[in-house]
Formats: structure tokens, C-alpha cells, sequence
């Protein structure tokens, strides 16, 4: 895994809270920590760069003097920084958090980030569109539960570690065993692949499309108001190209924009708004899809708390 050192698996129980942006994990994410001593980890592929600050939505030196931020300003914008990278540096500070007495909690919305610490870093074989398809197809028309007896056949391993109502890993392992012939849980044991957590509490925030589009209306205003433009003339004084990666993220590629030239103020502000929205749905689609995840309004933090200390076996 692009030679990061893993330590494998993680068994202290861990708390997750994610959902879209804007939605109010911060706020949340704050009370959490004070509340069951926890220090927080970031679940986000945009603030592990340094500089960028507003465009990401960092947590504030106020906010991070209410509780530890881990996984922040780990790398330069022009510094390459993947997945296997992320996996191996959330399971190193999760031990020293816990090494502390403390528990670790990871806040953020990057869908990808995530799956890869629960379910260990995989190289998927390549499955051909149409046995995808038709899979989906039989789902559809012969329901989840024949897919499943048919899953405990060939991969009787896989399939006692799935819970019946996933249908995203089920259909996952289904299409690996089609594919190559081999049971998904080979694939792992031949791979040597692990999870990086493997007792974790899924937190999701949600609220009604409209609330969160208001939300993030305003998130953008506030970023605009706190100088995005300047931070983004900034990266481009220090030498930081507008063709990097990191650049080219929301926020930063529009910023670019109005600076080349290409976009007015008007016209870049409402692309920016929207493109963020869009992005919002991506981030629901994309969590929505994973039945382990308990979700909760913002609102509802007595039951959040309820639903923390009962994965914790407190009174």
C-alpha cells in the first residue's frame, strides 16, 4: 500500500460522525468530545493541506482549543496525499488518542476515506458493466434475500461477515466471486487486507434538502466574507499553481476562475453555491447507501448522546 506501515486492526471502540457540508458536524462534533472525553479526527481529503484554510472549512483555534483536531494541515497543496496514506496516519493517531485515555473521534464527510478504514484497503478486480447490471437487475426483481442465500454459497465467509440488509457490500461480493471465479474474502486474505477499525459507532447528521441548501447559501457567504479570494491569491503568491490537485477543489477552482478572468463576481458566487450543493448530494448518496450508519438530526443531540453512551455500555 504505497509503502505505509499499518498496525492492523484497531479493536477500541471509535466514534464517526459524518454527513454533507454544512450540516453542522462541527458544532456537534465539539459537544461530542466534551462530553465523553474524546479528541477529534479529521475525515477530510481537503484539510490534511496547509494554507487552505476557509475553502475548507477548518475547524477555528477556538474551536480547536475546546478539543484536540488531529489529520489537519498535514501536507503542503503541492504534496501528494492518498488514501493508504489517510488509513495509515488515522490508525496511528487513534492509538496515541486512546494511549492518552482518550477516545478518538472522526468527524468529517469524505465517503471514500471512510469505507476504506472499515473495510481495509482492496484492489477491487475489474467487473464488467453488464454482470453489474444484470446483478442489480436480479435484485430488483428477486429481492435481496436470494442474492444472499446465493452469497452464503459461494462465499460462505463473506457472507457471515455482511449484514443481510447491506446491500452495497452484498452486491460487492456477489460481483467479485462472478467476475474472477474466487470468493471476495480470498481476495482479502491474499491481499492481506484488514479494516484499520473494526469497532465503530457511525454517526450521521441529516436534514430536510431546503434547511441544508439554506445552510449552504450561507456557508458561502461566510467563507466569501472571511476572505476565500485572498487565500486563494495567497496559495498563487506562494507558488502554488492553480493546475494542482489540491486547486482544484470547490471553492479554490472558482476562486481561480474569477482571478483568470473567465467568471464575474456574481456569476462566480452562485457556481459556487451550487456546485456545493451538488456536491452535498453526492455526500448523502454516497452514505445513504450504508445501512450501519445510525442517523440524526442536528437538533436531536440528547439522542445522539443516548446512542454514544449505549455503544459505550455507559449508564
Amino acid at each position: 500500500m504505497d509503502g505505509f506501515a499499518i498496525e492492523l486492526p484497531l479493536s477500541t471502540p471509535v466514534l464517526i460522525l459524518i454527513g454533507p457540508t454544512a450540516v453542522g458536524k462541527t458544532a456537534l462534533s465539539l459537544a461530542l468530545a466534551e462530553r465523553f472525553s474524546c479528541e477529534i479526527v479529521g475525515l477530510d481529503s481537503m484539510q490534511i493541506y496547509r494554507h487552505m484554510d476557509i475553502g475548507t472549512a477548518k475547524a477555528t483555534a477556538e474551536e480547536r482549543a475546546r478539543a484536540p483536531h488531529h489529520l489537519l494541515d498535514v501536507v503542503a497543496p503541492d504534496e501528494e496525499y492518498h488514501v493508504a496514506r489517510y488509513v495509515a496516519d488515522t490508525t496511528t493517531a487513534c492509538r496515541e488518542i486512546i494511549a492518552r485515555g482518550n477516545r478518538p473521534l472522526l468527524v468529517g464527510g469524505t465517503g471514500l476515506y471512510l469505507k476504506s478504514l472499515l473495510e481495509g484497503l482492496f484492489e477491487i478486480p475489474v467487473v464488467p458493466n453488464t454482470l453489474r447490471t444484470n446483478l442489480k437487475k436480479r435484485l430488483q426483481e428477486e429481492g435481496r434475500a436470494v442474492l444472499f442465500a446465493e452469497l452464503s454459497l459461494c462465499d460462505k465467509e463473506s457472507a457471515s461477515r455482511i449484514h443481510p440488509h447491506d446491500t452495497h457490500r452484498l452486491l460487492r461480493a456477489l460481483e467479485i466471486f462472478q467476475a474472477t471465479g474466487r470468493p471476495w474474502s480470498e481476495h482479502l486474505r491474499a491481499q492481506q487486507v484488514q479494516p484499520g477499525l473494526t469497532k465503530a459507532l457511525q454517526l450521521g447528521l441529516f436534514c430536510e434538502r431546503e434547511t441544508l441548501y439554506e445552510r449552504i447559501n450561507l456557508r458561502v457567504e461566510q467563507m466569501v466574507g472571511a476572505g476565500l479570494l485572498a487565500e486563494v491569491e495567497k496559495l498563487l503568491g506562494m507558488g502554488y499553481g492553480s493546475d494542482l490537485k489540491a486547486m482544484q477543489s470547490i471553492g479554490y477552482r472558482h476562486m481561480l476562475q474569477y482571478i483568470q478572468g473567465h467568471w464575474d463576481w456574481e456569476e462566480t458566487i452562485f457556481l459556487l453555491a451550487r456546485d456545493t450543493r451538488r456536491y452535498a448530494k453526492r455526500q448523502m448518496t454516497w452514505f445513504g447507501a450504508d445501512p450501519q450508519i445510525r442517523w440524526f438530526a442536528p437538533v436531536e443531540t440528547m439522542a445522539i448522546f443516548a446512542c454514544v453512551r449505549d455503544f459505550l455500555g455507559e449508564e
